[in-house]
């Protein structure tokens, strides 16, 4: 992560191929920001137009792939929802039934047990009958007789007339069971019993349960509009990802316009940079080709360097040798400074191969690099270093055991015996001392 953040904050130029526009993307990056803000509205506009076309052509594709499936499942929710309407379930129906039809199946040990118990409440068959009634009475009327003995009797009484109360009460209720008993019992149970099993095989289809299966006929109505919807929603997808593609189609053109209008003014900007660095005869040139449509619109570009009439273009890492090639990257981070910003520049050696004339204007447009960015150069050209704001020497020394480097600042006289070591070997030479004072002042008047 720290190496891919990196590369956006320092950029090092050397005698390799590591160079900031490495991949085709990055060079089309580059471009792109160099064409200016009219044309970074066009691809922001360009870029939402795409990804709306793209998703809804996606939604679109999987409609019509699975539109056979989604028929069937139309048709088979729509074949279960009759069946369900048909029966119409109750919630609660099950047990109801359950319950109902337990009573009926034992229609006959109800109706003898509910006789048995109203005769022994209350047989009614003959004036001698011993029924609980007559029991109870009897017993009530033998305490009342000899009631006015013992005042204690008196609630006794009341209990058993209460008793028997209760008893007819039971009775009549018995009575009234009985009458309620269905004489026709058997075909009712018939009737529920092939509605349960109506039920039972519904619920085993789309429940467990009746509950769950009026959950899923209530869900399915809901789920059956969707299904059905898919012709309509089909329609209107075509429509939109018709109207996005020609939207897109037009401004991928704009795109490609633009791009290989700045790619020009890229490339002549460049290649005047490259005469004024020793490379009269270098050509840059940009090739806008076509590609398939991307999020970034159908073109690919592509930097390449002609070193010299005649010689075929090639990719920047292999048409110039390593001073060239520093000095190529140079001329494209200048022209590109205003619009394609860097923290941090270091170029190792970018003024290998150059002298006289050609090395003040490298340290020149070093020098105009900076006032945008931190610019750090590795030189062995007082020419070049004449131009910097802060001059650094790096010396090597040794106590005989150990060899160790240093850095050290260089400030006024320092750095114009420095500069004219540089010129002539000689740090004393008062030619070179008035060379390199002539240096530092032409490039601070510049």
């Amino acid at each position: 992560m720290l190496n891919e953040i990196g590369q956006q904050l320092v950029v090092v130029h050397g005698q390799s191929d590591q160079i900031r526009l490495r991949s085709a993307a990055a060079q089309r990056e580059a471009l792109d920001r160099f064409a200016g803000p009219g044309f970074s509205a066009v691809l922001a506009e360009y870029q939402d137009v795409f990804r709306r076309w793209q998703t809804a052509q996606s939604e679109l594709d999987v409609l019509v792939a699975e539109r056979d499936r989604r028929e069937r499942e139309a048709e088979e929710l729509r074949n279960a929802m009759d069946e369900i309407e048909a029966a119409a379930p109750q919630r609660g129906e099950d047990a109801e039934l359950a319950d109902r039809a337990e009573r009926l199946s034992n229609l006959e040990d109800l109706r003898l047990a509910a006789v048995e118990a109203q005769e022994a409440i209350s047989a009614q068959l003959s004036d001698d009958a011993r029924d609980a009634t007559v029991l109870v009475e009897s017993a009530r009327r033998a305490l009342d007789r000899v009631s006015g003995h013992d005042a204690e009797l008196a609630p006794v009484i009341e209990s058993l007339a209460a008793a028997r109360f209760a008893l007819e009460d039971s009775s009549a209720k018995i009575s009234s069971y009985l009458a309620a008993l269905d004489t026709d019992g058997g075909r009712e149970l018939e009737t529920i019993q092939e509605r349960r099993a109506t039920l039972a095989a519904l619920a085993r289809r789309f429940g467990p349960s009746i509950d769950e299966m009026i959950d899923f006929y209530e869900s399915g109505s809901t789920r059956l509009l969707e299904l059905d919807g898919d012709s309509d929603r089909i329609d209107a997808l075509r429509a939109a990802v018709a109207a996005d593609f020609a939207r897109v189609d037009q401004l991928a053109e704009q795109l490609s316009v633009r791009r290989r209008e700045a790619a020009e003014r890229l490339s002549a900007a460049v290649t005047r940079e490259l005469d004024a660095l020793a490379m009269p005869d270098a050509r840059l040139s940009i090739e806008v080709a076509p590609r398939d449509l991307g999020l970034t619109g159908r073109d690919q570009v592509a930097i390449r360097l002609q070193p010299h009439p005649g010689a075929e273009p090639r990719p920047l890492s292999r048409g110039a040798s390593g001073g060239e090639l520093s000095r190529v990257m140079l001329a494209i981070e200048v022209v590109l400074a205003g619009s394609d910003p860097v923290p941090t520049f270091v170029f190792d050696e970018v003024d290998a191969g150059v002298g006289g004339a050609s090395a003040i204007e490298v340290g020149r447009r070093l020098a105009r690099l900076a006032e945008t960015a931190q610019v750090i150069v590795v030189t062995h050209l007082a020419q070049v270093a004449a131009f910097a704001t802060n001059h650094l020497t790096v010396v090597k020394g040794s106590d005989g055991t150990i060899t160790a480097s240093s850095v050290h600042r260089l400030e006024g006289e320092e750095r114009a015996a420095e500069m004219a070591r540089l010129l002539s070997g000689l740090p004393d030479s008062e030619t070179g001392l008035e060379h390199a004072r002539e240096l530092l002042g032409m490039a601070r008047a510049s």
